[in-house]
């Protein structure tokens, strides 16, 4: 599928097929550029989306009414974000490989800052499940502000924190690189992608951090990724690759950019797209509500 793009009030592209999920006619509009590079959305209760500026060590928010503000300056070079239920932002503090919970008044908590003594590689993205506990990937990418330049931790792990925050476990192993992970509302799936692996894999979460067998979801890796409330599976990279429940690719949306980090579903009625791609962020309308 091919979509049009609206840069400065003008159109460019055309809509060539009637998208799945998309809503007819609708286009990739750039909502806000001008950025370093654009990760981490997240949207919370209202359908507002907060999203970063890595680089810039700046944590963003679009508002439902399309107007982008920053939220906080010194953010911990934060990376992914997600929106617990009481509100608080947490991050994935990229300047210290720190996970933090940021509160409402913006006033940050160290939550995690190693395993086993060690410090991690450097958490990238999470997503909490619908009983507090939070899943997280740990790639390695080295980073020039870092002191350090070797990894303390051989392998790139997906982690698990308990609800109550005092045990941190891993979830799962033997990855390339994961990078995106996402999980089902009702807590039986998660979605882990190997970015440098190029796959993406599903699984049955069990309970307590504890996951079932890895089964492969599809031949293709992700920076990030986001569910719609059908079930299909938003993958990033080059532009955005859409699966159904089977992963079996039903759409693909163009976004003129060389990189599309990540992805959420945001405004009021969460018919939203919101794509960080490079030095921009766009919204495109869709026919289907994110997951919640």
């Amino acid at each position: 599928m091919l979509l049009g793009f609206i840069v400065h009030g003008q159109t460019y592209g055309q809509v060539k097929a009637e998208s799945a999920v998309v809503a007819k006619g609708a286009v990739a509009v750039r909502a806000g550029t001008g950025y370093a590079f654009t990760e981490g959305p997240a949207v919370d209760s209202k359908g507002n989306v907060y999203f970063t500026d890595q680089p810039n060590d700046k944590i963003l928010k679009w508002s439902t009414n399309g107007k982008i503000e920053t939220f906080m300056d010194g953010a911990g070079r934060s990376n992914g974000l997600y929106i617990d239920k009481a509100g608080n932002i947490w991050s994935c503090a990229d300047a210290n490989n720190e996970l933090w919970k940021i509160s409402k008044d913006k006033q940050h908590t160290v939550v995690l800052s190693d395993f086993q003594g060690k410090k991690f590689n450097g958490p990238n993205d999470l997503w909490i499940d619908p009983k507090g506990g939070v899943y997280f990937t740990d790639p390695f990418y080295k980073r020039d502000y870092w002191t350090r330049t070797e990894q303390e931790i051989e392998k790139q792990d997906v982690y698990y924190l308990s609800p109550d925050g005092k045990n941190v476990t891993v979830a799962a192993t033997d990855f390339m690189q994961p990078n995106g992970i996402v999980g089902s509302p009702d807590g039986k799936k998660l979605f882990v992608a190997d970015i440098r692996g190029r796959k993406t894999f599903v699984f049955e979460i069990q309970g307590d951090g504890k996951l079932g067998e890895r089964k492969l979801f599809t031949e293709m890796g992700s920076d990030g990724m986001t569910l719609d409330s059908n079930g299909n599976l938003y993958l990033t990279g080059k532009g955005v690759t859409v699966f159904d429940p089977q992963g079996k690719q039903i759409d693909h949306i163009d976004i003129d950019e060389p990189w599309t980090a990540n992805v959420c579903f945001g405004g009021k009625d969460l018919k939203t797209l919101f794509v960080t791609a490079s030095k921009s962020v766009y919204t495109v309308k869709m026919k289907v509500k994110g997951a919640r």
